[in-house]
Order: C-alpha cells, then structure tokens, then sequence
C-alpha cells in the first residue's frame, strides 16, 4: 500500500509536521487548499500549539484560512437569524442541518470549515407556507428551468435551491434527507422527532439528534456524486465521532440502533470502514461488528475499496493516479444509481443531456 497523502497525515498526526521542508509545506498548502481542508489543518495545528512552529511563508496562509473560516462562520450565524425571522410566522420548526448546525452547536467539526450554504430540515406539510414565506424575504429559487422545477419538486428531497436576492446566500430547504425515490427510506418524521432544540431559540430552532447527525452526514457523502470535497467531509464523520462518543459513553450502541431503525446501516458501514482506513478514526471493534449488519457483499467491498480509496485522497494531482478519474465518473454514475430508478435515471439523463437549456445558475 502506497503512503498516505501529506494532507492526511497532517490531519492525523500534526506533530509530524515540524520536519517538513519549505518544499514539502508548499505542496501540503496545495493539498489542503485544493482539498478545501486549509482552515481545518489550520485549527488542527493551533489546537496542538504547533502553529507558532510552522515557517512563515506557510504559516501565513493557514492564518489566512482561519480568518476566512471565522467570517463565514459569522455570515452563517447572521444567515440562521435571518431565516428564522423569515419563518416567525409560522409554526413549523426549523431543524438546521449539516454546516450550520456544527456552527450553531459550537461543534469542533466547524472550527475551520467553509461553508458554501445553509440547510435546513422542514416538515413537508409546511413546505408549501415555508417557500413562500422565504420568498416574500427575498429568497428566489435558482433553477429556473421547467423541467428541473418539476424534477425537485416530485422526486427530490429538497426545493430547488434558494439564493437571496442582496446577499447572494444560498439555502437549501430539505423535506427529508433522501429523495423519495432512493433505495433507502429513512422515515424524516423519527429525524424531527428526535430533534434537539438549540440554545436561545426556544424550540424554533433544532439541530439533529447526534446520532442522526452523524448518520445523516453519512448518508449525504455516500450517495454524494461530486466528491471533489470527499476527504472534507469523510474528515467531517471522524470529527462527529470523536466528539460524540467522547461525549457519551453509549454513543456507539445508539449509533447502531439508530441506523437499523432509519434503514441507513449501509451508509454508518461505509462510515465508520473509511473513517478508520483513512484517518485512523478511534471506533471500537465491538462497533465495527456491529455495523457488519450493512455489509454489502465481499465483490461489492472490494470495488467500493478501490473507488473510494482514490475519492478520498486530496483532489491534488500529486495524489492521482490513473485509476482516479475512472473512479470518480464511476461513483458519479453509481450516486445516479442509488437516487431513481433505471426508467427515472435515463430519463434524466437523457432530458440533461440532450434537452435542458444550459442555465448558468444550475
């Protein structure tokens, strides 16, 4: 087995760094920079107290990144606030997902991370009130397109995405965490149910429960078709898992559980065999067992392997080879696959290629 990425490793173990050469931290910037992992590595060595000790011509891009970091941290606070005052009206909670819900937790997932939208989580009754509310506070869809309108609306799990008309923010508003016409069917009422209110909200505004949290992390990467950011967020799923089962000693058993009732064990099984292949994440052997119950067959393991082993190498060319290509058209295909069904995906591919006007705001 060929030796890990310099950007994973610095992930890993940060204290490896102080021999590096100016050389080696020019290509470790490019990695991460490329990788969108800059502020993260940034925070990571901070946290350590080994920033101080990196070369100045390397040190001032991670400061760099880790003021980028800490602006769209505040844009996406300023964004939540603005969504709920949009939304006060009505009496639909708000669950925030992905990006937004680390920041708003103060989770260590978010410290360094960019972020290029907010997601929110919304009963599906209520989508009808919510678009519209969003819209009259200028929030505007960005598919203008009849077919892609159709297409969200019917067989997708979410609106078609909204931009604000002076902020330029993007929002996605999600009605479950899956398109309805995916394999799995996680049932989106257990995710509201068990949603956690945040601090100073009142019960306006929610974040998933921690093991949902992580599973539907793991469910968004590992049915995601553009893993141009697959090292981020697989580094995402590690940062959950470390946080969470450090801070609950039953963590691992819940996860589980949890993953039988949502239909998702295939998704955690993917989690948790590349989070620890890639980033050594900490899960107990007894939870590794455990989540076999998602397995898919040893043929299936073998080719997933040799995929997502190249998707979750820092999208650099020193960590390509000429497999990598191949590998991610064939998760692309593969995500197509796991979303609709054979007639729907033709189709839509078909209408996308061939028909669809080129919209520059798709």
């Amino acid at each position: 087995m060929k030796p890990r990425p310099l950007l994973t490793q610095a992930l890993i173990q940060p204290e490896t760094l102080s021999g590096l050469s100016l050389k080696d931290w020019d290509l470790l910037i490019r990695q991460a920079r490329h990788a969108n992992l800059l502020g993260r590595l940034a925070y990571r060595l901070t946290e350590c107290h080994l920033l101080s000790q990196v070369p100045e011509q390397a040190r001032a891009h991670l400061e760099s990144a880790l003021g980028v970091a800490q602006r769209q941290t505040q844009a996406v606070q300023w964004e939540v606030n603005r969504i709920v005052q949009a939304l006060e009206q009505l009496q639909a909670p708000i669950i925030l997902l992905k990006g937004a819900a680390y920041i708003i937790q103060q989770l260590p997932t978010a410290q360094g991370r960019l972020f290029s939208d907010v997601d929110i989580l919304v009963p599906k009754p209520q989508l009808e009130a919510i678009e519209l509310a969003l819209k009259i506070h200028g929030w505007i869809t960005t598919h203008h397109d009849e077919y892609d309108q159709r297409y969200y609306r019917t067989w997708m799990h979410e609106l078609p995405p909204m931009r604000h008309l002076t902020r330029e923010t993007l929002l996605d508003v999600h009605h479950t965490i899956l398109p309805e016409t995916a394999r799995y069917h996680p049932d989106p009422q257990q995710l509201l149910n068990a949603a956690m209110p945040v601090a100073g909200y009142g019960d306006r505004v929610k974040v998933l429960a921690p093991t949902d949290m992580l599973l539907h992390s793991a469910t968004h990467l590992f049915h995601e078709g553009e893993l141009n950011h697959g090292l981020r967020d697989l580094s995402d799923l590690d940062s959950l898992l470390r946080h969470f089962s450090a801070q609950d000693a039953a963590f691992w058993e819940k996860l589980i559980e949890r993953a039988k009732q949502l239909d998702l064990t295939r998704p955690l099984y993917y989690a948790l065999r590349y989070t620890t292949m890639i980033l050594d994440t900490p899960v107990p052997p007894t939870t590794l067992r455990a989540a076999q119950v998602g397995a898919p067959s040893w043929i299936t393991r073998q080719w997933m392997d040799a995929l997502f082993r190249r998707a979750f190498q820092p999208p650099h060319p020193s960590c390509e080879d000429w497999l990598t290509k191949p590998a991610l058209w064939m998760l692309f295909v593969r995500a197509h696959w796991l979303k609709m069904p054979p007639w729907l995906l033709i189709r839509h591919l078909f209408h996308k290629a061939f028909i669809s006007p080129k919209d520059p705001n798709i």
